[in-house]
């Protein structure tokens, strides 16, 4: 098991040499996964593993893509898709152009599923959608719109309980073990790394998704995330967060009003830019 003083000296080392900034990530969680990092490359000792993220840039790639989480799915908690295309679009509708931010969006399945959102709304041709994540590998994929085929069958399943009434599988190709998802979806997007600790904000939204990424920030780093989400969002914009993320007792919380009871979704008020 790494020790406390070990986990600091990483911790310093990720972010003076590399720019990665995990001060105030949930300290059991990383642990656990600094500890995980450990067994699966196979290091006999905390040293080593210093001195390899030290002195191998690739190396520390691979380490940040197993340090943050990379869980997701297309059209994950049908329920809540089903409210953004009945409920959500409809009011961003309103604008001349629309510009969405999936915040520590992983591997793209969420940004698919919100092109797939707009284009059967007839809103893709007005909107951008900003799909952003520390980890530069995974970013990588959703420029690419290959996922598995062995995925599609649960996601045909969430796209339907979302309210997609259209064949799925009209959204992609299937070639060998892979699918590749039509180029018009990805033609909106805008893919960047983009670090939620350290990077400001670069505009102005009328929707920010960041789901099931702040249960591995302390409180600290939350009210700081959320400073930078309600400098990125417009009047009356919306924030939609995980299942298990709550935006009440932030330090922001009076400028909003929950829209839902159920899913966890925030609008902006008129009254306090």
């Amino acid at each position: 098991m790494i020790k406390e003083e070990e986990l600091d000296l990483l911790i310093t080392e990720l972010f003076e040499k590399y720019g990665y900034d995990f001060t105030n990530y949930a300290r059991a969680s990383f642990k656990r996964r600094v500890n995980r990092v450990m067994v699966i490359d196979r290091f006999p000792s905390f040293a080593e593993l210093l001195y390899r993220v030290r002195n191998d840039a690739a190396y520390c790639n691979h380490i940040v893509q197993e340090l943050t989480v990379n869980v997701t799915e297309m059209f994950r908690d049908p329920s809540l898709f089903k409210m953004i295309r009945e409920q959500i679009l409809p009011v961003v509708a309103t604008h001349p152009f629309i510009r969405i931010w999936h915040a520590g969006c992983s591997t793209g399945e969420e940004v698919y599923s919100m092109a797939i959102l707009l284009e059967e709304a007839n809103l893709l041709h007005k909107s951008r959608l900003y799909a952003t994540d520390l980890n530069p590998t995974v970013i990588d994929n959703i420029k690419r719109g290959i996922f598995p085929l062995a995925q599609m069958k649960q996601y045909s399943e969430n796209y339907i309980a979302s309210g997609g009434k259209k064949d799925f599988s009209d959204y992609y190709t299937a070639k060998y073990e892979w699918a590749k998802f039509h180029d018009r979806l990805k033609e909106k997007m805008v893919v960047a790394t983009h670090n939620l600790v350290s990077d400001r904000s670069f505009n102005e939204f009328q929707l920010i998704l960041c789901r099931n990424v702040l249960i591995y920030f302390d409180r600290t780093l939350q009210n700081k995330v959320f400073n930078l989400f309600d400098s990125s969002l417009e009047k009356l914009g919306f924030i939609i967060l995980g299942s298990k993320e709550n935006l009440r007792f932030s330090t922001v919380a009076p400028k909003y009003t929950q829209w839902s009871p159920k899913e966890k979704i925030w609008r902006k008020t008129a009254a306090q830019g």
